[in-house]
């Protein structure tokens, strides 16, 4: 799966806009997940079970509805209501 590939597909089961710090033509792991992380998972919890993992050692930057990076104890939650705005 290419990086664009692999964010368009996080976007699309958890709702959460990520930018991988990589070329677009390089290859990741898929991301496998049918379902979202819960709520109130955090995002460095999230990031270090499901997004860091398939990542091959690339840097990877959450983006929250205000164009931020979230502080790390943000809840899911918040962060996927932060795009509704």
């Amino acid at each position: 799966m290419r990086v664009t590939e692999f964010e368009a597909a996080v976007l699309e089961i958890e709702e959460i806009v990520i930018r991988i710090r990589a070329p677009t033509s390089v290859e990741v792991g898929d991301y496998e997940y049918e379902r979202q992380a819960a709520a109130g998972t955090s995002v460095t919890e999230w990031l270090r079970t499901r997004v860091v993992p398939k990542l091959d050692g690339y840097q990877v930057s959450v983006v929250d509805g205000y164009s931020n990076e979230p502080h790390g104890r943000t809840r899911l939650r918040t962060l996927r209501a932060s795009y509704d705005r």
